[in-house]
């Protein structure tokens, strides 16, 4: 017999506010429980040592994920100056130490040398794939092995704040791909020193921002004091909300059934081309 599926057809986004110490996997599977849905995903993995906004999907709002991920990302982090670890973060252990700092004029200079599209070797410890494995999981094996550089768009980036010698605090808007240890790491190294990334928080993703997310902690509370549909009132955003920026187009129902079976329909007045010449059809 069939294992029967739990929980109930929710569909929309759900942008929460991910507490530091947990997995974006763990954070999902929480989420999902209190809102007892049947189908759930995450749009974009935010590291256990970051907080802040991490958009989940449910239902029908699974099929948009690629829309989120493609979506501009807006994060704040600070850089821990002088010292090296072998994930780029303050989880990993320490590789190398180094007296110097660098001063506010110096962080200047070298910022627009990391904006616009440029050339960024990910992190060892990241989930990309090398030969089918995941790099950190070869990277805690001892492995060896070889990742390339990626090509990144990185549109703003500003030095927010000095608090004190070890510490610069920074704001970056940045494009699908980009790793903000990877950006720390480079920008130490630019400025003759070692760093890493000791506090890392993403405030926007797409069209969500951080007036949008929710608490985890506030979503568990009013689900156990049976709230949930007021819960789900209060926070799911409609599914469509991630498509609001792309180009569309509207048809009849009749070339909408024809497009359906994978028929072709003339288009007449079309004035919203995709850049790539892609038309996104809206059935009416």
């Amino acid at each position: 017999m069939a294992r029967k599926r739990r929980g109930e057809h929710i569909n929309g986004w759900v942008v929460l506010d991910k507490p530091v110490a947990m997995t974006s996997t763990r954070a999902l599977g929480l989420v999902k429980t209190a809102l007892n849905a049947r189908k759930a995903g995450h749009g974009g993995t935010l590291d256990p040592m970051a907080s802040g906004l991490l958009p989940i999907a449910l239902g029908e709002a699974t099929k948009t994920v690629s829309f989120i991920q493609d979506g501009a990302k807006h994060y704040a982090f600070t850089v821990r100056w002088g010292i090296a670890t072998d994930t780029d973060d303050g989880e990993g252990a320490v590789t190398d130490q180094i007296a110097q700092r660098p001063e506010g004029y110096e962080i200047e200079a070298v910022l627009p040398r990391f904006t616009g599209i440029i050339e960024q070797m990910p992190p060892r410890y990241s989930a990309l794939r090398v030969a089918g494995e995941r790099a950190y999981r070869l990277a805690r094996s001892g492995e060896d092995f070889t990742l390339r550089p990626r090509r990144v768009e990185i549109e703003t980036l500003k030095l927010l704040r000095l608090p004190d010698p070890d510490h610069a605090c920074f704001e970056v808007r940045c494009g699908k791909g980009t790793y903000i240890r990877s950006l720390a790491r480079d920008l130490a190294r630019e400025l003759g020193t070692l760093g890493h990334v000791c506090a890392l928080r993403r405030t926007r993703v797409g069209p969500f921002d951080r007036e949008d997310m929710i608490s985890l902690e506030k979503i568990q509370r009013l689900s156990h004091i049976g709230a949930r549909q007021e819960l789900l009132a209060e926070v799911l955003r409609p599914v469509e909300t991630v498509l609001d920026d792309i180009p569309a187009l509207a048809v009849s129902r009749q070339d909408a059934a024809r497009l359906r079976l994978g028929q072709a329909v003339l288009l007449r007045n079309c004035d919203y081309p995709a850049p790539d010449g892609t038309i996104y059809v809206v059935f009416d």
